[in-house]
């Protein structure tokens, strides 16, 4: 059911970390009060000062008759619009109808690029993560990349609008991104060919025996439905599973309502987020329902520098309720909301209205959230050994037989070399993995 907020908002959403508008509005389906924030309330008197009114005339005026080139008036205003909201956070922005057409396309999964979510900051733009199986994913970018050239022209504070426009473009156009990997200082040509992108948020599989994975890359419209019916399919052909893999890395967010619906399905009771702002409307708390999809079984939750906004709000959620270990490197960092707020029918302002606190009443703006077991961003390689002729009892000549006949034949067959494969797939993986059954057999002693 959809909820009618007050004030002309249209939208409690969670922004992924952009200050490019990457998503949809969708009003949360339902909300409880939260507590009011400290400080001044909306409709304060705070008069501007005449002063600033006439200074910013001056500006206006002396821009337009004295600017090297001539600027019209609609362009000035838009520009004066922009950068007031642009000095306000990474976050809030002026939408035009290009804007709002994108909003959508993003949130849901549907548009025409290569791929990436992106932050502006300090005039460049800086990768907040590369959407699996997209152009940009398989070229090797990765999270923390700034791209500092497009087509070979600079990235400046100037034109960083119009590079990022750039970034889309119709299937099958081409395009060079010039980027530095993070703590990096070489330069590295990237020739890429946009694409259609579908995303599909949801992933689902087996890891072995028992033990499921699900890969959620953003949080979109269809998120929770999508979550709801693929790991049903999964539970449906193996069973109900002994623990669980949430792999949420490189997630830059979505929509708030996503990850609302998606923390409820993995709780059965307690808070999931509270929302605190000026406005009365943007004062709320979301609760979890009965009802946990894994039925309780172990979860571990793998997060990276690259898991921002509603993703945090997930990891956080699971965290504070004591739900799931949260397993990798400390989180993004964005716990700020944004609400769309119409102007006109091609028009609106995305600005930042609340911040979010976990169930623990943490903010997590700028910090991030801290894992419960740090893993540090490695790779594993297989060690050089030469064949070994004895590796147990049973190599020895003579040796006794064992006397429970039904033992298995393959005493080599340990599991290890599944592990090792595993590992240098993705080491981070394979670790949660050991601790999901760790988790799995005190849960099962426990029951």
């Amino acid at each position: 059911m959809r909820r009618s907020p007050a004030c002309g908002l249209i939208a409690l959403l969670l922004a992924v970390p952009l200050a490019r508008g990457q998503d949809l509005p969708a009003a949360p389906s339902s909300a409880a009060a939260a507590p009011a924030a400290t400080g001044p309330v909306a409709g304060t008197p705070d008069p501007v000062d005449l002063k600033d009114i006439r200074n910013f005339s001056r500006v206006f005026e002396v821009v337009r008759q004295a600017y090297v080139e001539k600027v019209d008036n609609k362009t000035l205003m838009k520009a004066a619009i922009s950068g007031m909201l642009a000095g306000l956070d990474p976050h809030s922005e002026y939408l035009d109808k290009d804007g709002l057409a994108a909003l959508t396309e993003d949130t849901t999964g549907a548009y025409s690029g290569l791929g990436i979510e992106v932050i502006e900051q300090d005039g460049q733009l800086r990768i907040v993560s590369p959407i699996d199986d997209t152009p940009a994913a398989r070229a090797g970018i990765k999270a923390g990349d700034t791209i500092v050239r497009i087509d070979g022209k600079p990235v400046t504070a100037e034109n960083i609008d119009a590079m990022f426009k750039d970034l889309r473009g119709e299937p099958g156009s081409k395009i060079t991104l010039t980027i530095v990997h993070d703590k990096s200082d070489q330069l590295i040509d990237l020739p890429l060919v946009r694409e259609k992108i579908s995303v599909t948020s949801v992933r689902t599989r087996e890891i072995e025996p028992g033990y499921a994975y699900i890969r959620i890359s953003q949080f979109q419209e269809n998120t929770a439905p999508d979550l709801e019916k693929k790991l049903g399919a999964l539970i449906a052909r193996y069973g109900q599973p002994k623990g669980a893999v949430l792999d949420l890395r490189s997630n830059p967010g979505g929509l708030l309502t996503a990850a609302v619906a998606v923390s409820d399905d993995l709780l059965d009771a307690g808070t999931i987020v509270t929302t605190r702002g000026r406005l009365a409307d943007a004062n709320m708390s979301f609760s979890a329902h009965p009802g946990d999809l894994l039925n309780g079984a172990p979860l571990v939750v793998l997060v990276d520098n690259g898991t921002a906004s509603a993703a945090e709000i997930v990891s956080g959620a699971l965290k504070d309720n004591h739900r799931a270990l949260i397993i990798g490197r400390r989180t993004f960092g964005k716990g700020v909301v944004q609400t769309v707020l119409p102007l006109d029918a091609d028009h609106a302002v995305k600005i930042t209205t609340a911040r979010y606190y976990t169930p623990s009443g943490t903010s997590i703006q700028a910090e991030g959230i801290k894992p419960d077991i740090a893993l540090a961003d490695l790779t594993v390689n297989r060690a050089d050994s030469g064949p070994q002729l004895i590796t147990s009892e049973a190599d020895l000549s003579h040796h006794l037989a064992n006397e429970d006949g039904s033992a298995p034949k393959d005493i080599n067959n340990d599991g290890s070399a599944e592990n090792a494969r595993l590992a240098t797939q993705d080491y981070a993986l394979s670790q949660a993995l050991n601790v999901l059954k760790g988790l799995a057999l005190n849960h099962r002693a426990a029951h």
